[in-house]
Protein backbone atom coordinates (compact mmCIF):
# COMPACT_ATOMS: atom_id res chain seq x y z
CA UNK A 1 0.00 0.00 0.00
CA UNK A 2 1.54 3.66 -1.13
CA UNK A 3 2.33 5.44 1.94
CA UNK A 4 3.28 9.19 1.03
CA UNK A 5 6.77 9.19 3.56
CA UNK A 6 7.97 6.97 0.49
CA UNK A 7 8.82 9.91 -1.43
CA UNK A 8 11.23 11.37 1.02
CA UNK A 9 11.94 8.51 3.15
CA UNK A 10 13.47 6.27 0.13
CA UNK A 11 14.47 9.26 -2.06
CA UNK A 12 16.89 7.17 -3.49
CA UNK A 13 15.53 4.08 -4.46
CA UNK A 14 12.86 6.71 -6.11
CA UNK A 15 15.35 8.63 -8.40
CA UNK A 16 16.92 4.91 -9.15
CA UNK A 17 13.20 3.59 -10.36
CA UNK A 18 12.69 7.65 -11.86
CA UNK A 19 16.03 7.20 -14.05
CA UNK A 20 15.22 3.75 -15.18
CA UNK A 21 12.01 4.32 -16.25
CA UNK A 22 13.24 7.57 -18.30
CA UNK A 23 15.69 5.66 -20.14
CA UNK A 24 13.44 2.78 -20.88
CA UNK A 25 10.91 5.55 -22.25
CA UNK A 26 13.73 7.36 -24.04
CA UNK A 27 14.59 4.05 -25.26
CA UNK A 28 11.14 2.88 -26.83
CA UNK A 29 10.65 6.75 -28.28
CA UNK A 30 13.74 5.96 -30.23
CA UNK A 31 12.90 2.74 -31.35
CA UNK A 32 9.81 4.32 -32.60
CA UNK A 33 11.62 6.70 -34.58
CA UNK A 34 13.46 4.07 -36.28
CA UNK A 35 16.61 4.83 -34.46
CA UNK A 36 18.38 1.93 -33.40
CA UNK A 37 22.18 2.91 -32.74
CA UNK A 38 21.72 5.32 -30.21
CA UNK A 39 23.85 4.97 -26.91
CA UNK A 40 22.59 6.03 -22.81
CA UNK A 41 25.43 5.67 -20.96
CA UNK A 42 24.81 6.14 -17.13
CA UNK A 43 27.13 7.91 -14.55
CA UNK A 44 28.34 6.22 -11.50
CA UNK A 45 27.62 8.88 -9.40
CA UNK A 46 26.95 12.54 -9.62
CA UNK A 47 29.89 14.52 -9.34
CA UNK A 48 30.26 16.37 -12.30
CA UNK A 49 26.72 17.67 -12.76
CA UNK A 50 25.37 14.71 -15.47
CA UNK A 51 23.41 11.58 -14.46
CA UNK A 52 23.35 9.91 -18.57
CA UNK A 53 25.22 10.48 -21.34
CA UNK A 54 23.09 9.96 -25.05
CA UNK A 55 25.43 9.80 -27.94
CA UNK A 56 23.77 9.18 -31.60
CA UNK A 57 26.25 9.56 -33.98
CA UNK A 58 28.23 13.00 -34.00
CA UNK A 59 26.40 13.97 -31.18
CA UNK A 60 26.81 13.74 -27.82
CA UNK A 61 24.51 15.09 -25.18
CA UNK A 62 25.28 15.25 -20.88
CA UNK A 63 22.10 15.06 -19.29
CA UNK A 64 21.04 15.80 -15.67
CA UNK A 65 17.61 14.16 -14.47
CA UNK A 66 15.79 16.05 -11.46
CA UNK A 67 12.06 14.78 -10.84
CA UNK A 68 9.47 15.85 -8.42
CA UNK A 69 5.87 16.62 -7.73
CA UNK A 70 6.36 20.50 -8.75
CA UNK A 71 8.64 22.07 -11.38
CA UNK A 72 10.42 25.07 -8.77
CA UNK A 73 13.73 26.46 -8.42
CA UNK A 74 16.05 23.50 -9.75
CA UNK A 75 19.80 23.64 -8.70
CA UNK A 76 22.47 23.09 -11.52
CA UNK A 77 25.73 22.43 -11.70
CA UNK A 78 28.30 24.64 -13.24
CA UNK A 79 29.77 21.57 -14.36
CA UNK A 80 27.24 20.72 -16.93
CA UNK A 81 28.21 23.96 -18.75
CA UNK A 82 31.53 22.29 -19.84
CA UNK A 83 30.50 19.00 -21.08
CA UNK A 84 28.96 18.92 -25.04
CA UNK A 85 25.64 19.91 -25.22
CA UNK A 86 24.70 19.39 -21.67
CA UNK A 87 20.66 19.96 -20.70
CA UNK A 88 18.58 19.10 -17.47
CA UNK A 89 15.46 16.95 -17.52
CA UNK A 90 12.97 17.99 -14.77
CA UNK A 91 10.28 15.13 -14.68
CA UNK A 92 7.27 15.46 -12.62
CA UNK A 93 6.15 12.79 -10.86
CA UNK A 94 3.07 11.15 -9.77
CA UNK A 95 2.60 9.50 -6.30
CA UNK A 96 2.84 5.95 -8.56
CA UNK A 97 5.82 7.31 -10.15
CA UNK A 98 3.95 8.27 -13.36
CA UNK A 99 6.61 10.11 -15.72
CA UNK A 100 5.49 13.49 -17.21
CA UNK A 101 5.07 15.96 -18.37
CA UNK A 102 8.64 16.69 -18.82
CA UNK A 103 10.30 19.99 -18.39
CA UNK A 104 13.47 21.08 -20.34
CA UNK A 105 16.86 23.33 -20.01
CA UNK A 106 19.33 23.18 -22.89
CA UNK A 107 20.40 24.73 -26.19
CA UNK A 108 20.27 23.14 -29.38
CA UNK A 109 22.04 19.97 -30.18
CA UNK A 110 26.11 20.99 -29.91
CA UNK A 111 25.62 23.93 -28.05
CA UNK A 112 26.64 24.23 -24.71
CA UNK A 113 24.24 24.85 -21.34
CA UNK A 114 22.96 28.35 -21.53
CA UNK A 115 25.07 30.41 -18.75
CA UNK A 116 23.85 29.55 -15.64
CA UNK A 117 26.02 31.56 -13.38
CA UNK A 118 24.00 35.16 -12.86
CA UNK A 119 21.29 32.88 -10.95
CA UNK A 120 21.29 32.53 -7.56
CA UNK A 121 23.71 30.21 -5.89
CA UNK A 122 22.03 26.84 -4.73
CA UNK A 123 22.00 26.29 -1.03
CA UNK A 124 22.64 23.47 0.58
CA UNK A 125 19.75 21.11 1.34
CA UNK A 126 21.30 20.13 5.15
CA UNK A 127 22.95 22.70 7.40
CA UNK A 128 26.40 22.36 8.19
CA UNK A 129 27.69 22.17 11.96
CA UNK A 130 27.14 25.60 12.71
CA UNK A 131 23.59 25.26 11.50
CA UNK A 132 23.85 26.99 8.78
CA UNK A 133 22.83 26.24 5.22
CA UNK A 134 26.02 27.75 3.23
CA UNK A 135 26.20 27.73 -0.72
CA UNK A 136 26.63 24.92 -2.55
CA UNK A 137 30.00 25.91 -4.69
CA UNK A 138 29.56 26.21 -8.26
CA UNK A 139 26.10 25.37 -8.41
CA UNK A 140 23.01 27.88 -9.32
CA UNK A 141 19.11 28.32 -9.06
CA UNK A 142 17.84 28.71 -12.30
CA UNK A 143 14.22 29.90 -12.13
CA UNK A 144 11.10 27.22 -13.33
CA UNK A 145 10.27 29.95 -16.02
CA UNK A 146 13.20 28.83 -17.63
CA UNK A 147 12.17 25.45 -18.23
CA UNK A 148 10.52 24.58 -21.77
CA UNK A 149 7.23 22.25 -21.04
CA UNK A 150 7.58 18.90 -23.65
CA UNK A 151 4.65 16.38 -22.69
CA UNK A 152 6.37 13.42 -23.82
Amino acid sequence: MFDPKQHYENSSLREVIVEHLFVGAALQCLWNAGITDAEILRSEFDGFGYDLVVTWGELVRHVQLKSGVELKKVGISILLAEKPSGCVIFIKLSDSLELGPFHWFGDRAGAPLPQIDHFPSTKRTTPNSEGSKPSRRRHYDVPANRFQRVET
